[in-house]
């Protein structure tokens, strides 16, 4: 079982990942079990072009940055299971028991990050109830997001980037990832499960 199963390998999915791949020789992460499901075929990254993004070179590719971030967890971070090819398709269970079923597999989990696209093509059954409009964007892009409260959907549940609303530069869909990773980070370290977000608002 992992403790916690990121959903997508885009900006704050893998920026997450990086953060808690970051952690592994705490003590009170040294015992957790993390993966995430690279799936990327849906990111607003594979048609991006970068000029302006602090840190990376004008004329990058957005799908050079999804391709390269894949291959930088995997040699900093080998611990974290990357999941390839594999698409979510329905989330069951509760809190610390969720099981995520892709296209090929299932995986249990304690905990679930989401930071997938905020396209209104979102399908993964088990998360329906909690799509809303996305409140920062243009209503004509039909974009939606996940209901939450600074992240937390619901007990066990956290959501990044687009999807928790946030606006879709990349600087601020990192920021996002990396936000619950710090959290989650925090409520390991104090010995709290991760449903109990608010306690350390």
């Amino acid at each position: 079982m992992f403790d916690v199963l990121i959903l997508g390998g885009g900006v704050s999915g893998m920026s997450c990942a990086l953060v808690l791949g970051s952690a592994k020789n705490k003590s009170f992460v040294t015992d957790k079990k993390i993966g995430i499901i690279t799936h990327q075929k849906a990111s607003s990254l594979q048609d991006a072009l970068f000029n302006n993004a602090y840190g990376i070179a004008p004329g990058k590719l957005g799908s050079e940055l999804l391709t390269e971030s894949i291959d930088h967890l995997a040699q900093l971070y080998p611990h974290i299971l990357q999941i390839l090819n594999e698409k979510v398709l329905k989330i069951e269970g509760s809190f610390p028991d969720f099981r995520v079923v892709t296209n090929k597999s299932s995986y249990a989990t304690k905990c679930i990050l989401i930071g997938i696209g905020s396209t209104n093509t979102f399908a993964i059954e088990g998360l329906l109830q909690y799509v809303e409009p996305h409140q920062k964007s243009l209503p004509e892009k039909l974009r939606i997001q996940l209901k939450n409260n600074d992240h937390k959907v619901a007990d066990g549940i956290y959501v990044t980037g687009t999807l928790a609303g946030h606006r879709s530069q990349l600087a601020i869909a990192a920021g996002s990832g990396a936000a619950v990773a710090t959290d989650i980070l925090t409520l390991w370290n104090n010995g709290i499960e991760t449903h109990v977000h608010d306690s350390i608002r």
